[in-house]
């Protein structure tokens, strides 16, 4: 009984073991990749930035929309203090 409790704790040992060492090996690997891509790959631009670089600044567009959201939210807190 000695012998198969000593076997089966150092098949323990051993798999908790490897499942140690391929995690690390995992993390490792991981790391060094995503270090590889962030320095070849440039860096994103956010959608808001590269949107707003497109619109035009056209000063008659602004007032419209400012009335468009004005309007929009004067409706939205008229609504919710109904309820």
């Amino acid at each position: 009984m000695d012998e198969l409790l000593s076997e089966g704790f150092s098949l323990m040992v051993f798999g908790m073991g490897f499942v140690i060492v391929f995690l690390t090996l995992l993390v490792i690997a991981t790391s060094a990749m995503s270090r590889i891509v962030m320095r070849f790959e440039p860096a994103p631009v956010p959608k808001a930035a590269a949107k707003a670089k497109t619109m035009s600044s056209n000063p008659a567009d602004d007032a419209q929309l400012i009335a468009v959201m004005t309007a929009a939210i004067h409706k939205f807190r008229n609504d919710r203090k109904g309820q």
